[in-house]
């Protein structure tokens, strides 16, 4: 028998009487496993450990004493980590050497005290060198020790199985040998005949005595074998009765018969590993919690939790709270992401109680909450991952813990109704349920010790009530999901226990063994056995508290509550799994608790630890992993004999500490790996039904008291960042590799790709280009877009089979520069030498890819991608580049990179040449000597020969031009050849030669069998001509285009030869250098032929647009860039970059995939690099990389969908950061951040990442909702207007007496209004009332906005004198109005104050509220008989912000705008109450104030703290007077905010004025509706401004616009109509559903006016129909609409450059006359509609043209059919219209406006044809289509 104790505790107490009572059992031998490492843990025989010395000779002299014999064993085989790193392993000489000197040790030590040895006790384990160094090992120790001990009977033997037992006549072993050990394993399920099996061991040991060293039985108990079956019995016959040789039988499984559980395994076997797979379709799971990982704890309503509550109280580490956490609320995306790269199968998350009912009751419920956890359902199911939810996991609301929590037992109806709702909204999708998670630490640390959320202490009665709600919540869930949703959902519910083991301290101690069992009765049974067993509590645990209570009548220890009958049959099987929490075990000893509450003091034991168990982070987990395995031996045991259900492995991990290395979690790897292995042991040795695996946690969250200092999680994230980036650790790169071999044995399966041929398109041979190409047509056809044109955006989608990829190279990634035989390349030579790259950078680590292939992949599939672009490096296969030099070891490199590719089904794209020729080959000429064509050749036959059979698509080279000109002719690229003259040409056509070549060996040798494609990867910027129109630019570009990318892709693509355009330059150029021939080689024709077709695909690397000019270059000296005459420059209009000249200028990719088809006959085109650099200091939240790609990725998009390119693949660069060539790692391309500062490189997905990842997911960019039209209508009586304002149309600034108005006078003052100029004149709308009455009456609008000028009507701004003059003007516009039924809405203050009030401080004097307010009476008395619509104040925040804060606007002040803001509000609220008081009775009109507000969204979705700054820029701009108005008061955001800055600046108040309690009630309420003026949508972030004391620091937002948002006249204004609908349904959520009109809406032009306006059209399209949405899709109370502006006007400080008119007034014409542009027709059609239309319904009744009016004697044409008035047509959108003299058209045209409805149906038709053209989209069940 055998007792595994390695000497390094003192003995246990009882050992010898252990020993005693094994010998009075019948046992004669003990076997004892002596520590080599214990014993010399130097390896030194001179340095031993004595204690352990002594030690081992006590239990020796022990096992003597009662007459046990030792058998001793020195080792087993595998050598110790702390050995091997001093002495290599077995295949080492010197290892060999040191056991020996081992061996020698022990016999000098021991020798006298034992005669029976087994050197090595596992020799089969050992293979090959391994073995053989071991077997020599051995047979030198068996000379030693008879030479030690001659004559005194001793022997000496090895370990093997039985099934491995030829390994000793195969090696001339028995020589060696004076017994034999053998191990037998049996299976009882097998039904093999085992006592043939020993009789052929027998056979094969010849005469050798032998004994029968070790017996494992699995899958039946000792008993079944032992218990009289014919397998024991067949083995009993041949060990008694057979060969005379056996000396004995290990009897240790036949002594605990009545017990086989694991606990009296030997420690041998109990800690041995097992290398075996779990079953088929286990499940591999990870997790989270709720408030450990979502923050956003206030966010959509979310109620406030009791760990919310907990974290605000200060009561977690280091006052941290669990606020933002990790920030899983908004990072859904991110999070799927981890979980892809780890290849889990399952993820079980908890969902927020307090999310979904914030008051925890169903009433409350958010469907903000419910939103969310859909999203993250969904994303889950997309990526097939299945999602198990728990529904409690310790976050109770707080409302309810203020009624008592888990106390109160009406919190059972609330849990039930609760879960309903869950089950309701995502059972059909979540098919596995935990009712609870770990609900023992709720009842003992949330209730009884109260270290835990809520805090409450009370384990006398608290905790066991908790528990005792807890178990009937439960089971209510159970039954309502069994009664309800079972038979049509299909799922499971059950409940996840938390246990530790308990092992008793001493085994023999039947106190101690009891005592365990309390142990797990108190923590699991408690629990468990009402569930499981028979709905009560466990006897063990009723009985112990019972005789405490008789014990402590003075001092109730415990008051456990009593189930009734019908509760006890409720709950009994109440699931259908058995969850398991396991992390750690316990020593436990009995011991009289005396009456102390708690489980200790109750249940009578003592819970310790070994200190020998490894320990982590938690005070209270230590490292124990056979405690699982005993642990799911006693659940099976215990309470699943009756109820047969699966065992789900719910949580199981480790913290480690949150500092030092927390990327290289190696502690967790091997607690990982050793808890697995013992879940293993369980299925495949115990026969336990264990059917998942749960990792505790995916990331590091908020551990609850402890804060964020303890780390469960596989991946480490950074909360000291607001972008909380999420770096997979080791630990996670290791359980993705065990899920991936579904456990541990060795993977030997080898993936390949063949049979996946991959069909051939080649394009045949071209005719050269003529010059300039024919392609030239590009540049027409595309070069006279508009910037709407240009702009749309694309929806649509690439076909099923495009390939989706990223790109890497292997010098910049795979580091490893000279390990495992590797050569240098040029890149090497060149980077090891100082000063040749910026801080001395280079490859050498890089990435450290070489040894990181797992941490790759791991990106790869969280990507999604479907291909990988990477090179292979030619000096690792052939270290100086020739095949003589074959490194094995870069092969096999290779080899586990493309089979670990195509296992992922992740299709493998490989460069043969990336830049890094191996060093070798440049000192023999490189790229200049001719040899090389074969040379590179016969390594890419080894490659096809090697890896084709797996990889498909390969690149020969990675931009020849860059390689010819920057490699040889500037000689910045290694290898640094200066020669521009000559050696680009020539290095370029031995490239072109060395491409071919290699093409037809793949051709002629592999393409049959291999199926693959081959082609170049070729540098293919898009140039512009400087002038479309002028011949010569056009030379010059078309020059560009072919000396850049027609230099290699007209050899290979067309007809084997360079582009004429080239020919004839560069010969040229040598002509007058005097040179007799061209400095451009030329081709034989046997070579053209040999060139020509040599491409399977055309490979095309993209990053920026130029701008191509003709210039005339030097002639001396000779050079490739003075052969060109053109010149290139930026597209200045363009974002720039971090590298110059790299302008992101997206539309040139769509030009130049349309050049490629349009030049080289059509071919199938992948893009092969496309990305943008980012300067270092931008890490995880690279915008500039997120708008890149959406732009970009959507102009290949429009060319294969709209151009009809064949566009193929797209491949992203580049993977990861990596080293930049010239520029080091100074900046980055990496779709993923790596840290070149940790010796790890971790790699963190960025921002890009996840977004490339949503592309490839989506297939491109599918039509969103927001991008739909809705068809429908607006409400009877909606009302329609259009706007103008008295400053800005009405000129006359000085007549009739008319005051100076501060616009006035800020116009007047140089440098305030562009141009200088001023609205003296404006629209002279004071002397054409009926001109703007007769556009009007053509919009076929019921309302007209106008405001009326203060100092028109009153001159000073006071009442001392009224200008009858100004007032009959309005008077007389509005009896114009109504004459023809347009309703009048005029505007009090349209910014136009006073100038008399402004010297005395205008709006920052409090006395002009009662100048306004009577200002309001005048008008009210006056006109308000005629008037039923007022507007107070129009866009008081303008007002204020720009003509008080920033000074951009009059009167020019700065910095007072919170002072300003205070007066107007109660200016407003004066002048409505004077109007609701005075005059709503008699007039009946509606009055209220018109607020303006962009919409704002996040800047990064995915960050808390850009949601933040979100709300702050919303709250600090609507809500600055919304809030007052509607709610009461400004915004408490904004409040608190100002205020706590103001304070921390040393002032005594806030900055920000405070209303009185009754100014409050005075202001709140004064509106009759919402008036709304909204343009446009920005994008939010954060950012700091110091201690700016101003708006501006006290908002902290910056804000920005998306590069796909087409632009207007106005720098601040894109065409953004998702955030109209969004603003509008804010203001019906936070400010009571109010009715909402509409007061402006427009957009701007700059420039030279064009009268087919079709931006201003696109823009009322999809603004009103956002407005449709909002009205009929939200509920939002809309009852009109207003376009900004009528015509064209005076626009502020942007003078007449911006205009936002529906009507063109030509400022060139003395009468200036009112033109309508396409918008006026388009808004007039929307007008008569009364909205959209359903085409599906027919054609509508607005839609049909009405009847031309009478001719009258003005009327100067007979043609009875007028076209649309236009001033200019375009070529819009493919649809060519032409246009006369603007101005003759114009004026002749306008005489028909009057007959504008067949015009108006021309132009809706013009546009819809347009629109079929760029789209071809169909309806969706809602009836909408893209507009």
């Amino acid at each position: 028998m055998t007792n595994d104790f390695d000497c390094s505790l003192p003995i246990p107490p009882g050992t010898k009487q252990y020993f005693e009572s094994l010998h009075s059992r019948g046992v004669t031998h003990f076997k004892l496993p002596l520590s080599w490492e214990r014993l010399l843990p130097t390896g030194l025989s001179k340095q031993p450990q004595q204690a352990v010395v002594r030690c081992y000779q006590t239990l020796l002299k022990q096992l003597h004493e009662v007459g046990l014999q030792p058998l001793v064993i020195l080792h087993g085989s595998a050598v110790t980590e702390s050995l091997r790193s001093r002495y290599g392993d077995w295949e080492s000489q010197e290892l060999v050497k040191m056991f020996q000197q081992y061996a020698e040790f022990v016999f000098v030590e021991f020798g006298d005290l034992a005669q029976t040895w087994v050197t090595l006790s596992s020799l089969d384990e050992l293979h090959e060198t391994h073995l053989q160094n071991a077997l020599k090992a051995h047979a030198s120790v068996y000379h030693r020790y008879h030479q030690l001990f001659p004559g005194k009977g001793g022997q000496i033997s090895v370990g093997v199985k039985a099934k491995n037992i030829q390994i000793i006549p195969d090696n001339q072993l028995l020589t060696y040998l004076d017994f034999l050990s053998v191990k037998v394993e049996y299976d009882c399920t097998t039904g093999r005949n085992l006592a043939e099996e020993l009789q052929t061991v027998m056979g094969l040991c010849k005469d050798k005595p032998f004994i029968f060293y070790e017996m494992t039985i699995q899958h039946c108990s000792p008993t079944q074998f032992l218990g009289g079956s014919e397998i024991f019995n067949g083995m009993l016959n041949v060990l008694t009765h057979g060969d005379p040789n056996v000396l004995g039988f290990d009897i240790m499984d036949m002594l605990r018969a009545s017990d086989s559980s694991p606990q009296s395994m030997p420690l041998s076997t109990r800690d041995s590993f097992l290398n075996e797979s779990f079953p088929n379709g286990f499940q591999w799971a990870t997790s989270s919690e709720s408030f450990k990982v979502e923050g956003g704890w206030s966010q959509g309503g979310k109620g406030e939790t009791i760990w919310d509550r907990f974290g605000h109280e200060g009561q977690a580490f280091e006052n941290q709270t669990a606020d933002l956490a990790c920030d899983s609320y908004h990072k859904v995306d991110y999070d799927v992401y981890l979980l892809r790269g780890l290849q889990v199968n399952t993820f079980q998350f908890s969902l927020s109680w307090a999310r979904i009912f914030p008051s925890g009751y169903k009433d409350s419920q958010s469907e903000d909450g419910v939103l969310y956890y859909n999203n993250l359902i969904n994303a889950l199911l997309e990526s097939g991952i299945k999602p198990i939810v728990t529904l409690y996991h310790w976050d109770l609301p707080q409302k309810l813990q203020d009624h008592g929590g888990w106390n109160n037992a009406s919190i059972i109806q609330a849990f039930k109704e609760y879960a309903d709702l869950c089950f309701s909204k995502f059972g059909d999708r979540v098919k596995t349920w935990n009712t609870f998670s770990s609900p023992w630490v709720v009842s003992h640390a949330g209730y009884g010790t109260g270290e835990h959320a809520p805090g409450g202490k009370d384990y006398v009665v608290s905790s066991y009530q908790v528990t005792h709600n807890m178990l009937k919540s439960h089971a209510e869930a159970w039954h309502i999901y069994n009664d309800k949703y079972r038979k049509t959902q299909g799922g499971q519910v059950g409940i996840a226990l938390n246990s530790d083991w308990a092992e008793p301290t001493d085994p023999s101690k039947p106190v101690d063994v009891a005592a365990a069992d309390r142990y797990l009765q108190f923590m699991l049974g408690w629990f468990a056995h009402p569930i499981f067993v028979n709905g009560d509590y466990p006897p063990t645990l009723k009985t112990q508290i019972e005789q405490k209570r008789t014990e402590c009548p003075s001092s109730e220890p415990a008051r456990l509550p009593v189930f009734t009958s019908e509760e006890m049959k409720r709950i009994t099987g109440t699931a259908d799994f058995f969850g398991l929490n396991h992390y750690t075990s316990r020593l436990i000893t009995n011991i009289n608790g005396g009456c102390t509450p708690g489980p200790e003091g109750v249940g009578n034991y003592k819970a310790n630890v070994d200190p020998s168990w490894n320990s982590t982070a938690s005070d209270w987990i230590y490292s124990a992993p056979w405690g699982l395995r005993r642990l799911l031996n006693y659940i099976s045991t215990e309470y699943l004999t009756t109820a047969k259900v699966p065992i789900y492995i719910t949580g199981n991990g480790m913290p480690t500490e949150y500092i030092g290395d927390v990327i290289n979690d190696q502690s967790r790897v091997e607690y990982l790996k050793s808890y697995i292995n013992e879940a293993l042991k369980a299925i495949n040795l115990d026969n336990i039904n264990v059917q998942r695996f749960t990792v505790q946690s995916l990331l590091d969250g908020f551990e609850g008291p402890q804060g964020y200092s303890e780390r469960f999680g596989l991946h480490y994230v950074d909360f000291n960042l607001a972008d909380r980036p999420r770096t997979p650790k080791q630990s996670a790169y290791f359980y993705s590799q065990v899920i991936e071999k579904n456990g541990f044995a060795t993977n030997t399966k080898f993936h390949s790709s063949q049979g996946k041929s991959l069909e051939l398109r080649k394009v045949g041979p071209l005719p050269p280009s003529t010059v300039p190409s024919a392609a030239k047509d590009v540049w027409r056809r595309f070069t006279s877009q508009t910037n709407l044109e240009r702009k749309l955006y694309h929806y649509g989608t690439f076909p099923k089979d495009f390939s989706w990829g990223v790109s890497t190279s292997a010098y910049q990634i795979e580091g490893g520069w000279n390990a495992d035989g590797k050569g240098p390349s040029v890149w090497d030579t060149f980077t090891q030498k100082p000063g040749n790259i910026p801080a001395n950078a280079n490859g050498n680590v890089a990435c450290d890819s070489y040894n990181r292939v797992d941490e790759d992949l791991y990106m790869l599939r969280g990507l999604r991608v479907n291909s990988y672009r990477f090179s292979i490096s030619w000096s690792r296969i052939f270290p100086d580049g020739r095949r003589t030099s074959l490194n094995q070891e870069g092969v096999d490199y290779y080899n586990r990179l493309i089979n670990s590719l195509v296992a992922a089904g992740i299709s493998p794209i490989v460069t043969l040449y990336h830049y890094d020729l191996p060093q070798a080959l440049q000192t023999s000429g490189g790229w200049e000597n001719t040899e090389m064509i074969n040379i590179f050749n016969d390594f890419c036959d080894f490659c096809f020969a090697t890896f084709g059979d797996r990889v498909k698509f390969w690149i020969t080279f990675q931009q020849p031009y860059t390689i010819a000109w920057s490699g040889y002719g500037l000689g910045e690229f290694p290898p640094n050849v200066k020669n521009p003259g000559t050696a680009p040409y020539q290095v370029a056509h031995n490239l072109i030669k060395a491409h071919a070549t290699a093409y037809h060996t793949y051709d002629e040798k592999y393409r049959t069998s291999q199926g693959g494609k081959v082609s170049i990867a070729l540098n293919a910027d898009w140039l512009e001509p400087l002038d479309v129109n002028t011949p010569r630019e056009i030379l010059a570009a078309d020059r560009a285009m072919q000396f850049q990318l027609g230099w290699f892709a007209h050899p290979i693509f067309k007809n084997g030869d360079y582009p004429d355009a080239m020919k004839w330059q560069v010969g040229n150029k040598s002509e007058f250098q005097d040179l007799s021939t061209s400095r451009l080689p030329s081709f034989s024709d046997e070579e053209k032929n040999f060139i020509r077709g040599t491409a399977d695909m055309f490979c095309a690397n993209h990053y920026t647009t130029k701008i191509a000019s003709h210039v005339i270059t030097r002639i001396t000296p000779h050079s490739f860039e003075n052969d060109w005459d053109f010149a290139l420059k930026e597209e200045s209009d363009a974002p720039s970059t971090v590298i110059s000249n790299q302008r992101a200028v997206a539309w040139g990719l769509r030009r130049l995939l349309n050049w490629i088809k349009e030049e080289y006959g059509d071919p199938e085109v992948y893009i092969t690099e496309n990305g943008v650099a980012t300067n270092t200091a931008t890490t995880y939240d690279d915008t500039d990389r997120f708008f890149f790609y959406k732009t970009y990725i959507d102009e290949a998009l429009k060319a294969h969908n709209l151009d009809g390119v064949k566009v193929k693949g797209y491949m992203a660069t580049s993977l990861m950061d990596s080293f930049e060539w010239l520029r080091g790692y100074q900046l980055a391309f990496g779709l993923h951040h790596v840290d070149f500062s940790n010796p790890n490189q971790p790699r963190t997905p960025k921002r890009s990442a996840h977004y490339y990842s949503k592309i490839i997911k989506d297939n491109g960019f599918p039509l969103p909702d927001d991008e739909k039209i809705l068809h429908g209508h607006f409400p009877k009586g909606f009302r329609w207007s259009t706007a103008s304002a008295a400053h800005q149309i009405e000129g006359s600034w000085r007549t009739h007496g008319k005051g100076l108005s501060i616009w006035d006078k800020f116009s007047h003052t140089p440098y305030r209004v562009a141009n200088g100029d001023t609205a003296d004149l404006a629209c002279d709308s004071f002397n054409k009332i009926d001109e703007d009455v007769e556009v009007l009456k053509k919009l076929k609008v019921s309302n007209y906005r106008f405001s009326i000028s203060w100092p028109r009507v009153l001159p000073d701004g006071t009442t001392r004198y009224i200008s009858e003059a100004g007032l009959d003007y309005y008077s007389r516009l509005i009896d114009a109005l109504h004459a023809e039924n347009i309703q009048p809405q005029v505007t009090l203050y349209h910014w136009d104050l006073p100038l008399a009030l402004h010297r005395v401080g205008g709006w920052e004097n409090e006395t002009i509220v009662q100048r306004f307010r009577d200002y309001a009476d005048v008008i009210f008395s006056k006109l308000g008989h005629k008037v039923k619509f007022w507007i107070t104040l129009n866009e008081p925040y303008i007002v204020a912000n720009l003509g008080y804060g920033y000074g951009t606007f009059a009167p020019g002040i700065i910095r007072k705008q919170y002072i300003a803001a205070h007066n107007l509000l109660k200016a407003h609220a004066e002048a409505w109450h004077l109007y609701n008081d005075k005059y709503r009775a008699v007039q009946n009109g509606l009055i209220s104030i018109t607020i303006n507000s962009d919409w704002a969204e996040p800047g990064n979705p995915y960050k808390q703290e850009d949601h933040d700054a979100t709300e702050r820029y919303l709250q600090f701009f609507i809500g600055w007077f919304a809030h007052p108005v509607f709610n009461g008061d400004y915004p408490e955001l904004m409040k608190r905010i100002v205020r706590e800055r103001s304070l921390a600046a040393g002032l005594p108040q806030s900055r920000l004025p405070e209303f009185t309690p009754e100014e409050i009630q005075r202001i709140k309420g004064t509106h009759d509706y919402f008036g709304f003026n909204h343009y446009t949508t920005i994008l939010a972030f954060p950012v700091k401004r110091g201690n700016l004391q101003d708006y501006e620091g006290d908002r902290a937002v910056e804000t920005v616009a998306d590069r796909s948002w087409i632009q207007s006249g106005s720098f601040w204004l894109k065409i953004t109509p998702f955030g109209f609908r969004k603003i509008l349904k804010f203001i019906k959520d936070n400010y009571g559903n109010p009715p909402i009109y509409v007061t402006e809406n427009g957009i701007s032009g700059r420039g030279e006016v064009d009268l087919n306006d079709a931006h201003r059209v696109h823009y009322y399209e999809t603004y009103i129909n956002a407005a449709l949405k909002a009205q009929v899709l939200d509920g939002v109370d809309l009852r009109g609409y207003t376009a900004w502006s009528l015509m064209d006007n005076f626009e502020w400080a942007a003078g007449y450059d911006e205009q936002f008119g529906l009507f063109f007034v030509n400022r060139s014409d003395p009468n200036l006359p009112r033109i309508p542009k396409a918008s006026a027709f388009c808004y007039a059609t929307i007008i008569k509609c009364n909205g959209f239309p359903d085409p599906a319904l027919g054609p509508h009744e607005c839609l049909e043209p009405e009847a031309p009016p009478p001719t009258t004697a003005t009327t100067t044409t007979k043609n009875p059919t007028p076209r649309p008035i236009v001033r200019k047509l375009v070529d819009f959108l493919g649809l060519e219209l032409m246009a006369k003299d603007a101005e003759v058209a114009l004026y002749i045209l306008f005489a028909f406006v009057l007959v504008g409805v067949l015009s108006i149906a021309f132009v809706v038709y013009m546009l819809l044809k347009t629109k079929k053209q760029m789209k071809n989209v169909s309806n969706d069940n809602l009836k909408m289509e893209r507009m």
